[in-house]
């Protein structure tokens, strides 16, 4: 797979056609059997580019859709690498990018085990690093963010530990760069099929930093807020 390095690649939800679907026959019906039939309800709206709002049966579930996509993502990371790695996408275009000799190589050692994580680097004189592969579950990826966010770790943790055995932080900075940002507008489909992958996949309850990314609110406590119980 190759990937050009510009642009703001479309969401790849595999589940939101099917969905999307389903959502339009449901309309009509707000207490129907999407909300009875998925934890996290239908969407409604989104707002301020950043929250989903999604009616479940009982109440309103509000989702921060950057917090739910990094978990997704990482969760993903994860489960190729202990697979037997990470599918990588091929640039169009390899980037350089530069650093200071001591981060360059930093990550230079850890070459073989960062293209089992699908980020595949290699010397390019000086201070500076060749990236011609990334991870293909990130998309059009920042790959200098993402390089210099990785130097970062390893500078700050050292390499005491294998990056196998730390796998948890390089896939969890590989997920911060590979999931929606805030500010970004979702569809209907898009924001449906967030919330279905948020109900298959494990620990989607707090991101990879450990805040929330969901709080759901039953509707007797919507009312308690209005003076109606």
């Amino acid at each position: 797979m190759q990937t050009a390095a510009t642009g703001q690649a479309p969401l790849a939800f595999p589940d939101a056609a099917p969905f999307a679907g389903a959502l339009a026959e449901d309309q009509a019906h707000p207490f129907g059997t999407i909300e009875a039939a998925y934890p996290l309800g239908a969407a409604r709206g989104q707002v301020h580019a950043t929250y989903i709002i999604a009616e479940t049966v009982d109440g309103l579930v509000i989702v921060d859709q950057h917090a739910a996509h990094e978990r997704l993502v990482y969760e993903k990371i994860k489960a190729e690498a202990e697979g037997g790695g990470v599918m990588r996408q091929t640039l169009l275009v390899p980037e350089v990018v530069e650093l200071d000799p001591g981060e360059a190589e930093r990550v230079l050692a850890k070459a073989p085990e960062l293209a089992e994580l699908g980020l595949v680097v290699e010397p390019f004189g000086g201070g500076a690093v060749l990236v011609r592969e990334t991870p293909a579950l990130l998309g059009e990826a920042d790959a200098q963010g993402l390089v210099r966010d990785i130097a970062d770790d390893l500078a700050e943790n050292g390499q005491a530990l294998a990056l196998k055995e730390r796998l948890a932080e390089v896939a969890a900075t590989m997920a911060c760069h590979g999931s929606v940002r805030a500010g970004r507008r979702l569809n209907a489909p898009e924001m449906n099929a967030l919330l279905r992958q948020m109900e298959a996949t494990p620990h989607s309850g707090q991101c990879n930093h450990g805040r929330p990314t969901y709080v759901a609110l039953k509707l007797a406590d919507i009312e308690r807020l209005f003076g109606r119980r």
